[in-house]
């Protein structure tokens, strides 16, 4: 989830990955990559684990890169990352009912909190997983609240703005289910700002709906509008945001899931 490419630092080769992957082009973001280190094999496992949540499609290809980023990972912040990445896999598997991995993924994140010291970076991302699967799998709000924030809490101290857009959104949402409107309308109005700012386009889409779902006419159908537009753009992706943009109100608890 982290922002390969979002900053003026970044080489060529991750700003085009980058670029490719905020426009749902995922396995062409990955076919540039070289699995030859274990950066490399991880950043392309995950971004094959990212299709499969935004499109229910490529679980093999997916399984196969994470199997090449869990035999070449050495260090225990590697191996870390690579459970974390099967533990989001098995996740979305059992998110979009291919098969109930709910165990696997749970073992998984285990297994990375074990290896992933607290203060690192990929620290952030595991808490932020872990709230996922405390939201939607355990429906346990009060428990992917506390991740989400300690997520939110660490991608602020090491600069990760992509992740950042994710916890807003996951916090918002929360806040919506237990109609604190105004926190809401915040977060999910953060979220999109710095979706719109780095150009991760895939997720726009998801954002302005969300933040529709907040606002009052002609606001909100404006705002849908233009999610419905840029849906339509990316192919249909992500999968589940159809149903939302049908149904023109609140998605389901699990759905948003972007």
């Amino acid at each position: 989830m982290s922002g390969y490419g979002t900053t003026a630092g970044d080489d060529p080769l991750q700003t085009a990955v980058w670029r490719l992957r905020s426009r749902a082009c995922w396995a062409d973001a990955a076919a540039l990559l070289r699995p030859d280190t274990p950066a490399a094999s991880l950043q392309r496992a995950s971004l094959l684990v990212e299709r499969c949540l935004y499109t229910e499609q490529g679980w093999e290809d997916a399984e196969d890169a994470l199997r090449t980023a869990e035999a070449v990972a050495h260090s225990d912040e590697e191996r870390g990352a690579a459970a974390c990445e099967r533990g989001q896999l098995a996740y979305a598997a059992t998110l979009h009912t291919v098969r109930d991995r709910a165990d696997e993924a749970r073992a998984a994140l285990g297994r990375a909190a074990a290896l992933i010291p607290p203060g690192a970076s990929g620290r952030a991302l595991l808490d932020y997983r872990r709230g996922l699967l405390a939201e939607n799998l355990s429906h346990s709000p009060q428990a992917a609240r506390a991740a989400y924030r300690r997520a939110h809490a660490a991608a602020t101290a090491h600069a990760d703005p992509l992740l950042l857009s994710f916890t807003w959104r996951h916090l918002a949402g929360l806040a919506l289910r237990e109609g604190e409107l105004a926190e809401a309308r915040h977060g999910f109005a953060e979220s999109l700002r710095i979706r719109e700012e780095l150009g991760y386009l895939v997720g726009t889409a998801p954002a302005l709906a969300s933040l529709a779902d907040t606002e009052p006419e002609p606001e909100a159908s404006r705002l849908r509008e233009e999610a419905r537009r840029l849906f339509r753009l990316l192919g249909g992706v992500p999968t589940w945001l159809a149903r939302h943009l049908a149904t023109q109100g609140p998605p389901a608890t699990g759905a948003a899931t972007a």
